[in-house]
Formats: C-alpha cells, structure tokens, sequence
C-alpha cells in the first residue's frame, strides 16, 4: 500500500451558521467535550485530598483555583481552540493527521522525517492507554458518589463499575445511533447542573473569585516550592480532555467546537471548581470529595445518575476515538489489517472494531479491580495525555512552517512556550510512574512497538518483493513475443506496486500455463488525506494485448471496497460485474531469518507473528471470497 500526498486542493468546508450552528455545537458537546467534562469529578479533589496532596489552606485553594483558571484558558483555549484546531488535514484532526500534516508517510520510509513519525506514532500508541484509563476513571469516579450518599453502599463501588463497563462495551457493536441522538442534551443538561451547583456556592464567598489574578498562581509555588510542582500533576487532570478536541474535529467542524466551549463549556466548568473552591473554604474537610459534597442532599442519587451518564457518554468518545485511530493507523501502513464493522449506513464515522473494543474492556475492568478508587487510578491517569500534548506542540511547530510558511522565530516562540507548559505538566506527573503511571507507558510502548515493526517490516518486504518481481513492460513486451494460452474471463491481479508485475500472476502462468483474455492489474493507493472524492477514487490504462491498469485511491480514513469501487466505472472491453471477476491474490508467509533485514530477529519473528494474524486481504477489500485465487509463497525477510 503507498501513502503519498496528493496535489489536488480540495474546496473548503462551508462554515456553519444560524439553527445549523446551534445544532452542531450540542452535539459536539455530547462527543468533544465529554472526557473534560468529567473532570470536576476528581479533578479538584487530587489536589487536596490525593497521593500528593497539599493542605486546604485558604492561601492553597485560591493558588489551586488560579493554576485551574489559567491551565484552562491556555492550554485548551488559547493552544488547542486558537491555534492547534487550525491544523486540519481537509477539515479531519489527530496526532495522526497532525503526523501526515508534517511529513509524508511511506512504506518505503524515503522522504519521511523518520523522528517526527516515530513521535507521531507514539502519540498516537498513548491515546490508546487513555482509552484504558478514561472509561474507567469517569465511571469509578461517578459510581463512587454511592459512598458519599450511603457509606454502606462502598463495597458495590466497583462491581457496580465493572457492570457499566461491560454494558457499555457489549453495546458498542451496536452502533452510537441511537444514543448518540441524546448525548447533546444530556452533556448540556450536565454542563447546567455543573454550573449553577458552583454559582450557588460561589454566591456565598465571592471572595474565591480573587483566583483569576495570576498572581496567586505563582505566588503557590513560591510558598509551596517542590510540594507545590508535585500538585501541578493533579491540576492537570482539569485539561485531559483537550487532545479530544483535535482528534473529533473532523465530525463537527472548528467553528462548532469553539461556539461549544465559549458559550456552555468553559463557564460551566469555572463555576464548578470555584464552587468547589468556595465549598472548601468553608468546609477543608469537603475535601475527600468536594464534587458531590457540593450537592444538596437530595440531589445526590440524581447527581449520580447523572454524572454516570456523562461518563458513559464521555467513555463512548474516547471508544469511538480509539477505533476511528486504529482505522487510520491500518490505512497509513502502521497497523496490520484489521475487522472494521462499519454500524451505520448513514454515518461512516461509525465503525466498530472488535478487537480493540475487547481489548479496552479487559483494560477498563483490570485496572478497576486493580485500583479500585477513582483517586488510585488519578495516579496513573495523566502522564499519558501529557506526553501526547507535548508531541502535539513538536508536530505542530513542523506544519506551521511546512504547510503554513510561518518564520522561524514566531513558529519557534509560540511553540516553545507550549512546550514549557506541556514539559511542565509531564514533569509533574512523572513522579506518577511507580504509582501507576507505569501502565499505560507500558501499553503505549507495546503499541508503538507493533506499529513501528509493522512499518519497517513491510518496508522489508516490499523490497524484497520488488527484487523478485520483473518489471512490468519487460513481462508485457515477453507476452508479445511468446503469447500463452489465453482462457475466457475477466482477471483482476491485486498489484502493490503498479510497475512491476504480481507475483501471483507469475506464480498463476508457472503453474497453470494460461492467461485470461483480459487482465486487469488493480493497485490500491492510500493518499495522505482523510478522504477521496469520488470523482479522483480511480485511474484506469489501457495497455497493450488486453492488459489494463487501474489505480483505486481511498484516504486514510475510508475503508476500502474494491468490487463497489471498479463498478460503479465502465472500462473498455471489461464486464466487472460481481460474478464475472476472478481475484488472484498473493499470500506471503513471512518467515525470521538469520540474514540481515534491518531489524534484529525477534523483531523479524514478531512481524511474522502479526502478518499471520492479520486480516486477509480478502477480508478486508471486501473482495466476494467465492471469486478469489490465492497463490502463496514464503518469503524470507
């Protein structure tokens, strides 16, 4: 499969306006916004009451709040509303697109920045443990207010928890149709309550507001010094939802997404933790678990179930991300195939993939039962999104000079000081590593590790593919001066490399001694961009002696079908219809072997490992399996 970029501009996306408008930015809050939304959950409550917790002051809550207030403001609406949100590949967002933004991606590796891809693919492994870790966080978290309503109900905490979870995950193949519709209104509905429980509190000490001033910020550290860093890694879990905010804005639109955090988000979310701030000056002791605390009494069963809802709507997110990440992962040659389910006929943003949703079940549930409170789990939480924030600012800083043609200096100083405060945040959180921060490193380095050997063993291949392959004219010209027999028929060879000829046609004129009266070779291209328009999805040649050339391109994060793809064309002298089409195919098993490849031998076996478990092909072209010839071979890499 080859990744290049294409030449050709696309129109740009007509901004939305008026009802249209409204109506979007609810449902970007539904998806966008349901991860940070969660955050007043635990957030507030680290400070004071977790691992690294510092004492409930007044002096501390006012510098708390400020670090709160400020952290909000530049990290989520100055670096990613204002100026990472402009970074868009065709409208579609994520440190994937980001990556294919700042260099190309290729199988062969040539003329990619091989650091900037590995930072890019690394990113990318780190969303994967915030899969993990946000499900469970937002629900243990919102399930534990159990506690705060009846303390005999804590041993049900974490049953109760695991048994969303599992909901949650079983209904995923499903679809999000049909919740989808009310996730808006109920996030809006939550975003509300947040706000006005705040307001109400703040009413009372007003005087809390003084945090706006950044002095206090500052002035916490100085009085805290290496105590007060260590509280910094807690103030950061206000901000854990802003790569969500790059990574869905293909769905929605920049403009939605703004509108969303300006009017609703923000404001909803400063009166919160002020309110909690307030709550604290007047009660320290609120502080084990000021969200909930900050509720009436009588609110607080109907604050649970709500604050489960909006965990599981900010849980879906993060799912949802998690496979729309693997799909282009699969697409830009990081991944080996994979089964991707698409759920609605409507919608294509809605796929499922069941291997990775099983696979963050078993995550969500160990880590709960491992655990087993939402303040254990804030340990861990963090230092993964960090990390991903930091190599966000790097991209960045290459697109704005590769694609935008900013100078130097003023690419250089805006992305330095993202990077000091992204630095800053992971420093904090660094410290989390023994205390769990080490799980979804771990996973991470296990994803960046298959991503990276997938990628550079199918770089391998394809050379030594291309070695035993004869170029094509040579084989078309051969054709002409001594021609084979020649059978009825329609056959498609699936070609990687669109010079040179497939190995199954060879394999097929070995063994059987015949030709079709025409032969189509079919490459399909993956373009550096989200999506293809119709119009530019083929390329068809007619060559010579009923030989054909068709090129199919998809972007990264489409889906292939090439029976759909090559009918909806009419090619001379072809009758592509479903039955009368032969597909040959070739197989290639992979086999470690002691010459030098590039890769060290247990790499070598672990991409033999994978290429045997992958998807076929068939599969995952979509290609009717009751018309495909598979001619098989093992090579050596």
């Amino acid at each position: 499969m080859d990744i290049h970029t294409t030449s050709t501009p696309q129109p740009p996306r007509e901004e939305p306006q008026g009802r249209y408008l409204a109506v979007l930015s609810l449902a970007a809050l539904g998806v966008v916004y349901g991860d940070i939304g969660t955050s007043p959950l635990y957030a507030l409550r680290e400070c004071f009451h977790g691992p690294h917790s510092i004492e409930a002051t007044p002096e501390n809550i006012i510098g708390v709040l400020s670090l709160i207030f400020w952290s909000l403001i530049i990290v989520i609406s100055i670096k990613y509303l204002a100026f990472v949100l402009r970074a868009d590949n065709q409208g579609e967002g994520g440190i994937l697109s980001l990556a294919a933004l700042a260099t190309p991606i290729k199988p062969s590796g040539r003329t990619e920045k091989r650091g900037l891809i590995a930072f890019g693919v690394f990113g990318a492994a780190l969303l994967y443990g915030d899969g993990v870790l946000t499900p469970a966080i937002s629900v243990l978290g919102a399930v534990e207010g159990l506690s705060v309503a009846t303390p005999a109900l804590t041993p049900f905490v974490v049953p109760v928890t695991i048994g969303i979870l599992i909901a949650l995950f079983l209904f995923q193949s499903r679809g999000t149709a049909g919740i989808g519709k009310v996730f808006g209104p109920v996030t809006l509905l939550w975003f509300l309550t947040l706000g006005i429980l705040g307001l109400l509190q703040i009413v009372h000490y007003s005087h809390i507001l003084v945090a706006v001033n950044p002095f206090y910020a500052v002035n916490f550290f100085v009085a805290n010094g290496w105590h007060g860093f260590l509280v910094l890694g807690s103030v950061f879990l206000v901000v854990t939802g802003g790569e969500a905010l790059y990574a869905d804005m293909g769905h929605f639109g920049v403009r939605p997404i703004r509108l969303a955090w300006f009017t609703i988000v923000l404001p909803s979310l400063l009166l919160n933790y002020f309110g909690q701030g307030a709550l604290l000056l007047e009660n320290p002791a609120a502080a084990t678990n000021p969200f909930y605390m900050l509720a009436p009494e009588w609110m607080l069963y109907p604050m649970i179930i709500l604050a489960t809802c909006a965990a599981v709507i900010a849980s879906q997110a993060v799912i949802s991300g998690a496979f729309s990440l693997t799909m282009q992962a699969v697409q830009l040659g990081l991944s080996p195939r994979i089964r991707i389910n698409h759920t609605s006929t409507r919608e294509f943003g809605q796929i499922y993939i069941p291997a990775i949703n099983w696979a963050l079940m078993a995550g969500c549930i160990a880590v709960v039962l491992g655990f087993r409170t939402s303040s254990n789990l804030a340990a861990a939480y963090g230092i993964a999104v960090t990390s991903t924030m930091a190599i966000t600012t790097i991209l960045f800083y290459f697109v704005a000079r590769r694609i935008w043609n900013w100078g130097l200096l003023p690419a250089f100083a805006l992305a330095l000081i993202f990077l000091a405060i992204d630095l800053a945040f992971f420093g904090a959180n660094i410290i989390k590593v023994l205390d769990g921060g080490w799980f979804p490193l771990l996973l991470a380095a296990a994803v960046f590790l298959v991503m990276m050997t997938w990628k550079k063993g199918r770089s391998i291949l394809s050379r030594r593919l291309q070695d035993e392959t004869q170029d094509l004219e040579e084989f078309l010209d051969e054709i002409e001066r001594h021609p084979p027999i020649r059978v009825p028929g329609t056959a498609v060879f699936m070609n990687g490399n669109a010079t040179r000829t497939p190995q199954a046609l060879l394999h097929n004129l070995e063994h059987n001694k015949v030709l079709h009266e025409r032969v189509l070779f079919l490459t399909v291209k993956t373009k550096q961009q989200p999506f293809v328009a119709p119009e530019e999805r083929v390329e068809f040649e007619q060559l010579t002696n009923g030989f054909s050339r068709l090129r199919v391109y998809y972007g990264y994060m489409e889906e292939p079908n090439i029976p759909e793809a090559i009918e909806k064309y009419a090619y001379p002298g072809f009758k592509l219809g479903p039955n009368e089409v032969t597909y040959f195919l070739g197989r290639e098993t992979i086999i470690a072997s002691a010459k030098h490849s590039g890769m060290s031998r247990w790499r070598e076996r672990l991409f033999a490992l994978i290429a045997r478990n992958a998807t076929s092909a068939t599969a995952y072209f979509r290609i009717p399996p009751n018309r495909v010839v598979e001619m098989g071979e093992q090579v050596e890499i």
